[in-house]
């Protein structure tokens, strides 16, 4: 497994609007019940295993993405640009990425509910 985790700072406008921009645009499409093809701007590449965006004050997002492996994460790439394009009326600026392999992994139950809030 590999990971990307991003941080952004978002220029104008209320992180509640982003962030269900972002869940209808993108993050929706990876729950089960998603529909892959149902018209949003860009399509989650295959490979994908999570998902979670976090609101870390001061307008600065930080994004988390679990890929089943590096060559799916390098994907991915072309994909977050997209994100951040068809997000134009926030002024998402990416100001810092890290990447990398998963080298230990544990989850509860409660984070297949997915949170939307």
């Amino acid at each position: 497994m590999h990971a990307f985790i991003r941080r952004y700072r978002m220029g104008t406008g209320s992180i509640d609007d982003l962030m269900s921009k972002v869940n209808r645009q993108f993050a929706s499409q990876l729950s089960p019940e998603g529909d892959a093809a149902s018209g949003a701007p860009v399509q989650v590449p295959a490979g994908i295993v999570s998902y979670q965006a976090i609101a870390a004050g001061d307008d600065t997002i930080i994004t988390v993405t679990l890929f089943e492996s590096e060559e799916a994460c390098r994907r991915a790439e072309q994909g977050a640009r997209d994100i951040r394009l068809s997000l134009a009326e926030f002024q998402v600026e990416e100001t810092h990425t890290f990447t990398g392999e998963v080298m230990l992994s544990r989850a509860s139950e409660a984070l297949l509910t997915p949170v939307v809030r």
